[in-house]
């Protein structure tokens, strides 16, 4: 598999990920095995996937434990991208930026983790009580313990909440304005932000950004939580703990009205090969917007691991990227 860089340091990933969440945390709970996790896991890992991204609050603890279990057996071959900055609640998660929550946070981590140090450890969400450069300080003193390698940010943007959406470049300016802070204080290495054909608003701002100063893009949901994957059928309805059954995309007539997308990518996949899937040409895009960008999806299921590994190998030509770009925007945007 293709190798790319996360940051201007030494740090080489598979050109795709592995998104750990679905396999303990906001997705259908009836679909979570933990053998079943066991074997995606590894089978990412044996197909050259080797960023495994997780969180504490997945869970919570849950999937970091989880991920331990193979990390005791493959810690060389993996790339752990983990974070902090968000504590579970009874009924809601919270933002947690106080620099001695930072600290204990990564300790339990690694216990959890199995692991003398994490790859990439990413600021879930900023505390909007706590000033982003004691955070920061908090996080890049972790490196200088030797407990972390390299420090990422997760942005919010298109469909984190009301005000986002198309409006999206609004939220991303907001993201950048704290990313230079904390590029005073310790370098960013990657950021994370959803992007995807259906929400490509990170494109706009964010990945300019990142290209030129050196900084990796994770790209977070860029199957559309399942929906580019053409598996979900409208009005089939989710499981009350699944995000998707709030969410303004997932509404049957939004789904319904949304298959023009599936169907584009259906087109441009039949072009290269009676094998080539919708989700991997949704996967393919992603990769073709830089070499800095490595798509991070989510599965909780071995063969679904190994069909979006198997995306690096789809290469769109122009044409194909030019037909894309005229599908229509999504219905359902939050505002």
């Amino acid at each position: 598999m293709e190798r790319r860089s996360i940051g201007s340091g030494p740090l080489w990933v598979g050109a795709i990920g592995l998104g750990c969440m679905p396999m303990s945390w906001a997705y259908a709970p009836s679909h979570r095995r933990g053998e079943e996790s066991m074997r995606t896991l590894h089978t990412a890992l044996d197909l050259g996937a080797n960023l495994l991204d997780t969180a504490d609050v997945y869970g919570p603890f849950t999937n970091e434990l989880v991920l331990g279990r193979v990390l005791r057996e493959r810690r060389s071959e993996a790339f752990v991208s983990a974070k902090v900055g968000l504590r579970a609640g009874e009924q809601h998660v919270v933002a947690d930026g106080r620099p001695g929550y930072v600290r204990r946070a990564c300790d339990a981590s690694l216990r959890r983790l199995r692991t003398d140090f994490i790859d990439l450890y990413q600021l879930h969400r900023v505390d909007p009580d706590v000033p982003v450069e004691e955070t920061w300080g908090a996080m890049a003193e972790l490196v200088a313990a030797g407990k972390v390698r390299a420090l990422g940010f997760c942005a919010l943007g298109a469909g984190a909440g009301p005000g986002a959406g198309r409006g999206g470049d609004r939220a991303y300016r907001s993201t950048v304005r704290l990313l230079e802070r904390a590029q005073q204080v310790f370098p960013v290495s990657a950021v994370q932000a959803e992007l995807s054909v259906w929400s490509p608003e990170a494109a706009w701002q964010l990945l300019p950004w990142c290209a030129a100063r050196g900084v990796g893009v994770l790209a977070a949901m860029p199957l559309g939580s399942g929906f580019l994957t053409g598996t979900l059928r409208p009005g089939a309805g989710f499981e009350s703990a699944d995000v998707r059954a709030r969410h303004p995309r997932f509404t049957a007539d939004a789904m319904a009205s949304n298959q023009v997308l599936v169907a584009g990518l259906r087109r441009v996949a039949r072009r290269h090969g009676p094998e080539v899937t919708a989700a991997q040409v949704a996967l393919a895009w992603v990769l073709a917007q830089g070499p800095h960008v490595v798509p991070v999806p989510g599965a909780d299921r071995a063969h679904w691991a190994a069909e979006n590994a198997r995306a690096a190998e789809v290469r769109l030509t122009a044409g194909d990227l030019a037909e894309m770009a005229e599908l229509p925007a999504a219905v359902g945007a939050w505002d």
